[in-house]
């Protein structure tokens, strides 16, 4: 076996071109000439890199074995010599500082809800990290409105039973579990945490609870898995598929080496095209961000430099139901749609052969005034009852208290998913997200106690008032009395305007 070829600095320096590019990560010399007209994050960033040595920023975000995958070994020219290496040029350019201040992070033991966890968030988070997790579309109203419905459903207490011993265990997808919610797909979680969705993984080993680890998590699927060392634990894998349909595949093959870990497979439908989060746009990006699993990478533009969108413009706008039977020829893993917002489309997955469904509207993220989750799982009840027979319901959105979870299981839902909180808690780290787990299943088992149940099997929807929103459940799929005008040009209408 040939050794490798050795470079200086100095030879390294003089690939700093666009059109002659070297960069070193680790030690090693890469050629990213074809690969930075293609970078899902834009160009600028590898450019920025060029010719010196960009390991730091690289190791910062994301898993040191990336780089090899993704560029392929012929893109490996050789190793740097590191004695032809000042401390100036191993600098590189400056990066952004995006460490969260602990001067203004109270005890951990001081926090006893969601909402807390959140408030320190909006305090110690860099300004990008806040605007990227807390943002939604325009004006939040979806944002807003998933947690407001929530309040408006009223429990109906059932009294004088035996609640002395209760349990929260619960089945999702066939696998077991302490409790009836997961930490749903959040992005680059490394924005509040070195450790990331690694620390995530630890914590739900610890809590006996399911992480759905996102497309554009900060670590490759394979690092979190790793990082949890319980060889039998099982996780969820959010997929956004790619336009270039070969990468999809490529994904769903590694998946499959942990296919005794991953068990199942959630493709969100919710966002074919990135929706317009404001908040996220205003504040600059740090493009030394970039996935571990996708590879896509932060970067900023004329409109803003929105994480969200720059970082999903990889994702395949013509995703389609047919493309569930494409799905199936490359995993044999139960298939779930996240992001279904209507009773229709719920139909539709049952029809495909979905094992599952995660009723949502990306936490608000996407089309501001899409219906908020839970009035969808009421429309459910409404128009296909008979889809609950037929697949596993969840349900994410605006889910911050045990009590809202409750609410959600009485009327259905096997589960439900936690996103923004389990970020916010990602501020303390490990113990953040273990402490915010009890806080929450601990509201959980008292709301099931104080209405008159000890095991999730005994919800049902006898337990809660929805009146305040019953008038808001839609009736029939089409509109109830609003005529379709599409058609008026064969009157010639228009042409009369």
């Amino acid at each position: 076996m040939s050794r490798p070829k050795v470079l200086t600095a100095t030879e390294v320096s003089r690939h700093n071109q666009d059109n002659d590019a070297f960069i070193v990560v680790g030690g090693n010399v890469f050629d990213v000439t074809d690969f930075h007209p293609h970078h899902p994050g834009g160009a600028q960033i590898i450019l920025d890199y060029a010719g010196s040595d960009a390991t730091d920023a690289y190791n910062e975000i994301h898993s040191p074995d990336l780089i090899l995958s993704e560029l392929g070994p012929s893109k490996l020219i050789g190793v740097l010599d590191p004695d032809s290496a000042t401390d100036k040029w191993r600098k590189g350019p400056p990066k952004v500082k995006r460490s969260p201040s602990n001067e203004l992070k109270p005890p951990l033991r001081t926090l006893i809800s969601a909402w807390d966890f959140e408030e320190v968030a909006s305090k110690v988070a860099s300004p990008k990290a806040w605007a990227f997790y807390s943002s939604a579309a325009t004006d939040c109203i979806t944002r807003d409105q998933n947690k407001r419905v929530f309040d408006q459903v009223w429990f109906r207490p059932r009294l004088m039973r035996n609640v002395s011993k209760a349990t929260t265990r619960s089945r999702i997808l066939g696998c077991k579990t302490d409790l009836p919610f997961f930490i749903s797909p959040a992005a680059m979680a490394k924005l509040v945490h070195p450790e990331g969705e690694k620390d995530m993984a630890r914590a739900a080993v610890n809590k006996k609870m399911i992480q759905c680890i996102s497309s554009n998590a900060s670590f490759s699927f394979a690092d979190i898995i790793d990082a949890a060392a319980s060889p039998s634990h099982p996780f969820f894998f959010q997929l956004y598929v790619n336009r270039d349909r070969s990468k999809s595949e490529a994904l769903l093959k590694q998946v499959k080496l942990y296919s005794d870990r991953i068990r199942a497979i959630f493709v969100t439908i919710d966002n074919p095209v990135p929706g317009k989060r404001e908040a996220d746009e205003r504040v600059s990006s740090d493009d030394s961000l970039q996935s571990g699993t996708s590879g896509s990478r932060a970067g900023n533009d004329s409109k803003g430099g929105g994480l969200g969108r720059i970082m999903g413009s990889y994702i395949d706008s013509s995703l389609s139901w047919a493309d569930i039977a494409w799905l199936k020829r490359h995993t044999k893993l139960p298939i779930v749609v996240k992001g279904v917002q209507s009773a229709a489309d719920a139909c539709l997955a049952a029809q495909y052969g979905c094992a599952g469904i995660m009723i949502g509207n990306h936490g608000g993220r996407n089309l501001d005034t899409s219906p908020p989750s839970l009035l969808v799982l009421l429309e459910m009840h409404r128009l296909c009852p008979e889809v609950f027979g037929q697949l596993e319901v969840m349900l994410d959105g605006g889910i911050r208290r045990g009590t809202d979870m409750l609410k959600a299981i009485c009327l259905g839902a096997t589960a439900v998913g936690l996103g923004r909180p389990y970020l916010y808690s990602l501020i303390y780290g490990q113990e953040g997200v273990e402490h915010l787990t009890d806080i929450v299943r601990d509201e959980l088992m008292v709301a099931m106690q104080l209405v008159g149940i000890t095991n999730l099997e005994n919800a049902h929807p006898g337990l809660v008032n929805t009146a305040a929103l019953d008038h808001l459940v839609p009736q029939t799929e089409g509109h109830p009395y609003a005529r379709d005008t599409s058609k008026r040009d064969s009157l010639g209408l228009r042409s009369k305007l």
